[in-house]
Protein backbone atom coordinates (compact mmCIF):
# COMPACT_ATOMS: atom_id res chain seq x y z
CA UNK A 1 0.00 0.00 0.00
CA UNK A 2 1.17 3.37 -0.93
CA UNK A 3 2.20 6.21 1.63
CA UNK A 4 -0.07 9.31 1.57
CA UNK A 5 3.41 10.88 0.05
CA UNK A 6 3.82 8.38 -2.69
CA UNK A 7 -0.18 8.80 -3.36
CA UNK A 8 0.20 12.47 -3.43
CA UNK A 9 3.74 12.61 -5.37
CA UNK A 10 5.78 14.21 -2.39
CA UNK A 11 9.41 13.03 -1.56
CA UNK A 12 9.43 12.68 2.11
CA UNK A 13 12.58 14.80 3.66
CA UNK A 14 11.99 13.32 7.21
CA UNK A 15 9.00 13.17 9.88
CA UNK A 16 6.37 14.82 8.15
CA UNK A 17 3.80 14.57 11.33
CA UNK A 18 4.06 14.33 15.00
CA UNK A 19 1.29 13.39 17.83
CA UNK A 20 1.52 15.09 21.38
CA UNK A 21 2.95 12.53 23.75
CA UNK A 22 0.57 12.52 26.26
CA UNK A 23 -2.15 10.25 28.21
CA UNK A 24 -5.18 11.63 26.56
CA UNK A 25 -8.45 9.92 26.01
CA UNK A 26 -9.13 7.67 23.05
CA UNK A 27 -11.05 10.30 21.85
CA UNK A 28 -8.61 13.30 21.36
CA UNK A 29 -6.91 12.94 18.79
CA UNK A 30 -3.94 15.14 17.70
CA UNK A 31 -1.69 15.95 14.36
CA UNK A 32 1.43 18.14 14.60
CA UNK A 33 2.85 19.07 11.14
CA UNK A 34 6.73 19.61 10.56
CA UNK A 35 8.24 21.43 7.35
CA UNK A 36 8.22 18.32 5.11
CA UNK A 37 5.42 16.72 3.20
CA UNK A 38 4.08 19.23 1.02
CA UNK A 39 4.18 21.22 -2.05
CA UNK A 40 5.40 24.77 -1.34
CA UNK A 41 9.13 25.39 -2.96
CA UNK A 42 11.41 27.40 -1.64
CA UNK A 43 11.80 29.01 0.73
CA UNK A 44 8.47 27.91 2.11
CA UNK A 45 9.55 24.37 1.56
CA UNK A 46 7.57 22.57 1.88
CA UNK A 47 4.06 22.26 4.08
CA UNK A 48 3.84 25.73 4.60
CA UNK A 49 0.21 26.02 5.88
CA UNK A 50 0.21 29.90 6.17
CA UNK A 51 -1.37 31.71 3.66
CA UNK A 52 0.24 35.22 5.11
CA UNK A 53 3.31 34.68 4.51
CA UNK A 54 3.98 34.99 0.74
CA UNK A 55 3.62 31.76 -0.21
CA UNK A 56 1.82 30.65 -3.80
CA UNK A 57 -2.24 30.44 -2.67
CA UNK A 58 -2.49 27.30 -4.13
CA UNK A 59 0.25 25.61 -2.29
CA UNK A 60 -1.23 26.35 0.90
CA UNK A 61 -4.83 25.37 -0.62
CA UNK A 62 -3.01 21.98 -1.59
CA UNK A 63 -0.86 21.79 1.82
CA UNK A 64 -3.81 22.68 3.88
CA UNK A 65 -5.64 19.94 1.81
CA UNK A 66 -3.17 17.08 3.33
CA UNK A 67 -3.45 18.26 6.51
CA UNK A 68 -7.05 18.03 6.10
CA UNK A 69 -7.26 14.68 4.49
CA UNK A 70 -5.43 13.36 7.69
CA UNK A 71 -7.58 14.98 10.75
CA UNK A 72 -11.12 14.49 8.43
CA UNK A 73 -12.52 17.60 10.79
CA UNK A 74 -13.09 20.64 9.32
CA UNK A 75 -9.48 22.31 10.53
CA UNK A 76 -10.33 25.97 12.26
CA UNK A 77 -7.61 28.10 10.94
CA UNK A 78 -7.11 31.94 13.00
CA UNK A 79 -6.22 34.92 12.17
CA UNK A 80 -3.87 35.23 15.01
CA UNK A 81 -2.50 38.56 16.41
CA UNK A 82 -0.68 37.65 19.34
CA UNK A 83 -3.97 38.13 21.58
CA UNK A 84 -5.08 36.57 24.35
CA UNK A 85 -8.89 36.03 22.36
CA UNK A 86 -10.47 32.64 22.74
CA UNK A 87 -13.15 31.80 20.52
CA UNK A 88 -15.27 28.33 19.51
CA UNK A 89 -13.74 26.24 16.73
CA UNK A 90 -16.66 25.85 14.79
CA UNK A 91 -17.16 29.56 14.24
CA UNK A 92 -13.88 29.85 12.76
CA UNK A 93 -14.47 27.19 10.18
CA UNK A 94 -16.19 29.48 7.49
CA UNK A 95 -14.83 33.05 9.02
CA UNK A 96 -11.17 33.60 9.48
CA UNK A 97 -11.54 35.16 12.91
CA UNK A 98 -9.09 37.48 14.71
CA UNK A 99 -8.09 35.26 17.89
CA UNK A 100 -4.85 33.33 19.17
CA UNK A 101 -7.51 30.12 20.62
CA UNK A 102 -9.96 27.73 19.83
CA UNK A 103 -12.13 25.83 22.37
CA UNK A 104 -13.97 22.62 20.77
CA UNK A 105 -16.73 20.29 22.56
CA UNK A 106 -18.62 19.23 19.95
CA UNK A 107 -16.76 17.14 17.89
CA UNK A 108 -17.35 19.05 14.10
CA UNK A 109 -14.34 21.10 14.33
CA UNK A 110 -10.47 20.88 15.02
CA UNK A 111 -9.08 23.56 17.02
CA UNK A 112 -5.55 24.57 15.41
CA UNK A 113 -2.68 27.23 16.01
CA UNK A 114 -0.18 27.61 13.39
CA UNK A 115 3.44 28.45 14.64
CA UNK A 116 6.63 29.45 13.51
CA UNK A 117 8.92 29.57 16.65
CA UNK A 118 5.68 30.72 18.57
CA UNK A 119 4.32 27.94 21.41
CA UNK A 120 1.57 25.83 20.15
CA UNK A 121 -0.36 24.80 23.43
CA UNK A 122 -2.85 21.84 22.93
CA UNK A 123 -5.44 21.12 25.35
CA UNK A 124 -8.46 18.51 26.56
CA UNK A 125 -10.09 17.52 29.88
CA UNK A 126 -9.25 13.71 30.89
CA UNK A 127 -12.73 12.77 30.48
CA UNK A 128 -12.74 13.81 26.63
CA UNK A 129 -15.60 16.40 26.55
CA UNK A 130 -13.46 19.57 25.16
CA UNK A 131 -10.27 20.09 23.66
CA UNK A 132 -8.60 23.60 23.17
CA UNK A 133 -5.53 24.86 20.86
CA UNK A 134 -3.61 28.53 21.82
CA UNK A 135 -0.99 29.70 19.76
CA UNK A 136 1.83 31.81 22.85
CA UNK A 137 3.95 34.31 21.43
CA UNK A 138 5.45 36.13 24.00
CA UNK A 139 3.12 38.93 23.67
CA UNK A 140 -0.13 36.58 24.35
CA UNK A 141 1.46 34.53 26.82
CA UNK A 142 2.16 37.60 28.54
CA UNK A 143 -1.00 38.46 27.89
CA UNK A 144 -2.96 36.09 29.42
CA UNK A 145 -4.23 33.88 26.25
CA UNK A 146 -3.62 30.80 28.20
CA UNK A 147 -5.60 31.66 31.23
CA UNK A 148 -8.60 32.83 28.93
CA UNK A 149 -8.20 29.23 26.94
CA UNK A 150 -8.22 27.52 30.38
CA UNK A 151 -11.49 29.43 31.24
CA UNK A 152 -12.89 28.99 27.87
CA UNK A 153 -13.00 25.15 28.08
CA UNK A 154 -15.50 25.15 31.23
CA UNK A 155 -14.07 22.41 33.32
CA UNK A 156 -12.11 22.16 36.29
CA UNK A 157 -8.10 23.14 35.81
CA UNK A 158 -7.57 19.86 37.83
CA UNK A 159 -9.14 18.01 34.80
CA UNK A 160 -7.47 19.78 32.40
CA UNK A 161 -3.89 18.43 30.31
CA UNK A 162 -1.94 21.12 28.41
CA UNK A 163 1.05 19.45 25.78
CA UNK A 164 3.45 22.28 24.51
CA UNK A 165 3.98 21.57 20.94
CA UNK A 166 7.38 22.81 19.08
CA UNK A 167 8.52 26.17 20.05
CA UNK A 168 11.77 28.27 19.89
CA UNK A 169 14.17 26.68 22.49
CA UNK A 170 15.57 28.66 25.47
CA UNK A 171 19.23 28.26 23.62
CA UNK A 172 17.92 30.20 20.72
CA UNK A 173 14.96 32.39 22.32
CA UNK A 174 16.83 35.95 22.83
CA UNK A 175 15.01 38.58 24.07
CA UNK A 176 15.02 42.05 25.42
CA UNK A 177 14.40 43.93 28.95
CA UNK A 178 10.84 44.27 27.85
CA UNK A 179 9.84 40.73 27.62
CA UNK A 180 11.88 39.84 31.25
CA UNK A 181 9.87 42.70 32.70
CA UNK A 182 6.74 41.75 30.83
CA UNK A 183 6.61 38.01 32.86
CA UNK A 184 8.72 39.15 36.13
CA UNK A 185 5.94 41.77 37.04
CA UNK A 186 3.58 39.31 37.01
CA UNK A 187 4.93 36.23 38.15
CA UNK A 188 8.38 37.10 40.33
CA UNK A 189 9.37 33.25 39.45
CA UNK A 190 9.55 33.33 35.95
CA UNK A 191 13.51 35.26 36.74
CA UNK A 192 14.53 31.87 36.78
CA UNK A 193 13.09 31.07 33.11
CA UNK A 194 15.91 33.97 31.77
CA UNK A 195 19.36 33.97 31.24
CA UNK A 196 21.15 37.48 31.57
CA UNK A 197 23.60 37.04 28.99
CA UNK A 198 24.66 40.99 29.48
CA UNK A 199 23.87 44.34 27.46
CA UNK A 200 20.07 43.95 28.70
CA UNK A 201 19.29 40.77 26.78
CA UNK A 202 18.59 37.14 27.92
CA UNK A 203 17.70 33.77 26.86
CA UNK A 204 14.42 32.94 27.62
CA UNK A 205 13.18 29.21 28.41
CA UNK A 206 9.14 29.51 26.94
CA UNK A 207 8.77 26.52 27.81
CA UNK A 208 9.03 27.19 32.00
CA UNK A 209 7.18 30.22 31.58
CA UNK A 210 4.30 28.11 29.79
CA UNK A 211 4.35 25.78 32.42
CA UNK A 212 4.48 28.74 34.95
CA UNK A 213 1.46 29.95 34.04
CA UNK A 214 -0.42 26.91 33.55
CA UNK A 215 0.36 26.06 36.95
CA UNK A 216 -0.70 29.22 38.48
CA UNK A 217 -4.28 28.40 36.90
CA UNK A 218 -4.08 24.96 38.25
CA UNK A 219 -3.32 23.21 35.25
CA UNK A 220 -0.77 20.43 36.83
CA UNK A 221 -0.78 17.71 33.75
CA UNK A 222 1.57 19.33 31.70
CA UNK A 223 3.27 17.30 28.80
CA UNK A 224 5.68 18.19 25.61
CA UNK A 225 8.80 20.95 25.62
CA UNK A 226 11.19 19.23 24.11
CA UNK A 227 12.10 20.62 20.96
CA UNK A 228 13.69 23.89 19.26
CA UNK A 229 12.16 25.18 16.08
CA UNK A 230 15.64 27.18 15.48
CA UNK A 231 17.57 23.99 15.73
CA UNK A 232 15.97 21.33 14.24
CA UNK A 233 16.21 22.68 10.99
CA UNK A 234 15.30 19.76 9.05
CA UNK A 235 12.21 19.23 11.41
CA UNK A 236 10.73 22.71 11.54
CA UNK A 237 10.19 25.98 10.32
CA UNK A 238 11.50 29.13 12.09
CA UNK A 239 10.86 32.84 11.73
CA UNK A 240 13.63 33.22 13.45
CA UNK A 241 16.11 31.34 11.83
CA UNK A 242 15.12 31.82 8.19
CA UNK A 243 12.81 35.19 8.66
CA UNK A 244 10.69 34.49 5.34
CA UNK A 245 9.49 31.37 5.80
CA UNK A 246 6.65 28.48 6.00
CA UNK A 247 3.91 27.74 9.05
CA UNK A 248 3.51 24.65 10.80
CA UNK A 249 0.07 24.14 12.48
CA UNK A 250 -0.70 22.01 15.69
CA UNK A 251 -3.99 20.54 15.84
CA UNK A 252 -6.61 18.59 18.45
CA UNK A 253 -9.96 17.45 17.85
CA UNK A 254 -12.46 14.72 19.75
CA UNK A 255 -13.37 12.45 17.36
CA UNK A 256 -16.83 11.22 17.16
CA UNK A 257 -17.94 8.43 19.04
CA UNK A 258 -19.70 5.79 16.44
CA UNK A 259 -23.38 4.87 17.59
CA UNK A 260 -23.60 0.88 18.89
Amino acid sequence: MKTLSETLGIKEQGSIFLTADWPAPANVKTLITTRNGGVSEKPFHSLNVGTHVGDHPEHVARNREIVQNRVGLPVAYLNQIHSNIAVNAADAVSALIDADAAVDTTGQAACASMTADCLPVLFCDKAGTVVAAAHAGWRGLAGGVLQNTVRAMGVQPLEIMAYLGPAIGSEAFEVGQDVFDAFAAQMPEAESAFEAIGGGKYLADIYALARMVLQCEGVDMVYGGTHCTVLERDTFFSYRRDGQTGRMVSVVWLEKQACI
